[in-house]
């Protein structure tokens, strides 16, 4: 697991790249920032978060515990489900709208604009949108 990398993943660098192409500019893993968010518009307050369906158990065909050492992987997946619970609690409760991209929905490039166009509407309230 130490060859997993947390940052610039393929999808987190598509989201990036469609959000750099739509006009926003953005920072990068804020350390300062409950779970050091993924990407951060601090002009608009939104953070995205770009999770892998496997690691943040998506509920799509990517995001099962593996059926080997099972009672290994369901805690260790289960924590991460907390942890992302509980971080994004604590970014709400600092007035942070929450944006969450899953992985599988960063293969179309064309949805992924709409949808990120949809939530960085202004009327939007904040919410944390899975």
């Amino acid at each position: 697991m130490a060859a997993v990398n947390s940052q610039d993943t393929r999808p987190e660098v598509r989201v990036r790249s469609v959000l750099h192409r739509m006009g926003y500019r953005f920072r990068l893993h804020r350390k300062d920032l409950p779970g050091r968010p993924d990407i951060v518009l601090p002009k608009w307050k939104v953070v995205v978060l770009v999770h892998g369906c496997f690691w943040h158990s998506h509920d799509c065909c990517e995001g099962h515990v593996p059926k080997s050492n099972a009672a290994y992987w369901a805690p260790k997946l289960e924590r991460n489900r907390q942890r992302d619970r509980e971080n994004a609690e604590r970014l709400r409760h600092l007035g942070w709208k929450i944006i969450v991209i899953w992985e599988c929905q960063t293969y179309s490039l064309a949805k992924l604009e709409d949808r990120l166009r949809a939530e960085m509407s202004p009327a939007e309230s904040t919410s944390v949108t899975t």
